[in-house]
């Protein structure tokens, strides 16, 4: 079984994968936050600093493209591909609302004839494999039987399901019973994703879903950083190693923006999900949200790191086990 890295803006960037890849390991594929092409057939200096091959080197990593032009989807891949990528993957799944707005991510999936024209340009024209990863639909799972229809008809690299539909959010559980039909009736390679938190739940889902090629797992790699080894017999995290994580990544931070301050928001991002691997972190956890200068972040910090234990798996406030 295989392990992904779910692609979250803001959080796991070319800086992130790096340092996360030295520290732990066991990810079998990093996927990009996405990159949005236009009718400008170059990348943007932001992008680029993305999608380097000396910042993702010796990384499995699988550039996100979000689009609903073909166009644009085209000359992005083709691009990526004479940079030496071996896959890029289409984005069906954000359900934000200003994405979906613009008939992109699972907005897209609105217009299924439209998505059926765009994937036949596409898989006529692009030069590198194309992996998709998609929602069930917009408001209805019952959507997903028209959309796997047209899925079927491309060859398609790998297709990840979320079983949720756009309107869902991150509500709710997954509808784990679509993904199952729809598993059974995929013609292409399929990659599980939702809810996966714990090692427990990636046992789990292994079990259930035997036919899966790779399970994809985003917030609870970001919680508990060695998740994806622990799930294939390797160790837990631990302070050292989480604390030697840290201190790579705030310092790459600290030169990638050229200032302490935006590396040390930055790093509130990584804590929001982090302290959950704590016990007893929410006096520490809140002081550290508060802290408005460096000095003061990295003091709070160094407080969690010497008088915090670490719990077996990450215990999320937002998290509810089914």
């Amino acid at each position: 079984m295989q392990y992904y890295f779910a692609p979250m803006e803001g959080v796991t960037g070319a800086a992130f994968r790096s340092v996360h890849h030295r520290w732990f390991g066991g990810v079998d594929k990093y996927f990009t936050p996405f990159l949005t092409p236009t009718e400008q057939p170059r990348f943007t200096p932001r992008q680029l600093r993305e999608i380097a091959p000396a910042n993702n080197e010796g990384l499995p990593v699988v550039p996100q493209l979000l689009t609903r032009r073909a166009a644009d989807f085209i000359w992005a891949a083709n691009a990526l591909a004479a940079l030496g990528y071996h896959e890029v993957n289409l984005n069906l799944g954000c359900p934000s609302g200003t994405v979906v707005s613009k008939g992109k991510g699972a907005g897209f999936l609105a217009d299924p004839d439209g998505l059926d024209r765009f994937l036949d340009t596409v898989f006529s024209a692009v030069s590198v494999p194309v992996s998709i990863k998609t929602r069930l639909g917009v408001r209805d799972p019952a959507e997903f039987g028209r959309l796997l229809e047209i899925y079927n008809r491309y060859p398609v690299s790998e297709l990840t399901i979320h079983p949720r539909v756009q309107k869902d959010l991150y509500r709710g559980a997954p509808r784990r019973e679509c993904f199952a039909a729809a598993l059974a009736r995929s013609a292409n390679p399929v990659c599980y994703n939702g809810d996966l938190v714990t090692r427990a739940d990636c046992l789990a889902a292994q079990a259930a879903y035997p036919a899966v090629s790779a399970l994809m797992i985003g917030r609870g790699l970001i919680a508990d950083p060695a998740l994806a080894r622990r799930v294939k017999g390797g160790p837990g995290a631990d302070i050292a190693t989480l604390r030697a994580f840290h201190d790579n990544l705030y310092g790459r931070y600290c030169t990638l923006f050229g200032s302490r301050h935006n590396a040390m928001l930055r790093m509130k991002e990584v804590w929001s999900y982090l302290l959950f691997l704590f016990d007893g972190s929410e006096k520490l956890g809140k002081r550290l949200k508060k802290a408005a200068d460096p000095r003061e972040y990295e003091l709070q910090a160094d407080a969690i790191f010497r008088s915090l234990p670490l719990r077996a798996d990450a215990a999320y406030g937002w998290y509810r086990p089914a």
